[in-house]
C-alpha cells in the first residue's frame, strides 16, 4: 500500500483556510480516483501547550504504486495539487511512502 502525505503549515487566516478547504479542496479532491482510504487531521497544541509544527494533515492511500501514479497524472489529480497554491498560505510538504503493514 502506497501512501501520500500532505502536511500543511499554519495558515495567515485559520477560518479562511477552513472555509476553502472544506468547501472548496476537499470536494476537489473528492473526485480523485483510485484513493482507497482518506484521513483528515487537525493537529492541536501538545501537552506542554506547544503550537504544533503543522496546522492539517491529510494522508490519502492506494493500493499500488501504479494506482497512485496514475490518480496524481489524472486531470482530477493535477488539479487538487494545483488548487493547494489558493489556500495554503502557510505552505505545503508532501511526501510519498510505502505503508508497512
Amino acid at each position: 500500500m502506497m501512501k501520500i502525505t500532505v502536511l500543511y503549515g499554519s495558515p495567515t487566516s485559520a477560518e479562511q483556510f477552513e472555509k476553502y478547504y472544506g468547501g472548496t479542496h476537499l470536494p476537489l479532491a473528492a473526485k480523485m480516483k483510485g484513493v482507497a482510504r482518506i484521513e483528515f487531521t487537525k493537529f492541536v497544541s501538545g501537552p506542554d501547550g506547544a503550537k504544533p509544527a503543522f496546522y492539517r494533515m491529510a494522508e490519502l492511500y492506494f493500493t499500488t504504486q501504479a494506482q497512485m501514479e496514475q490518480s496524481l497524472k489524472s486531470p482530477e489529480g493535477q488539479a487538487t495539487v494545483a488548487d493547494t497554491q489558493n489556500f495554503a498560505t502557510g505552505g505545503v510538504t508532501m511526501v510519498i511512502g510505502s505503508v508497512d503493514a
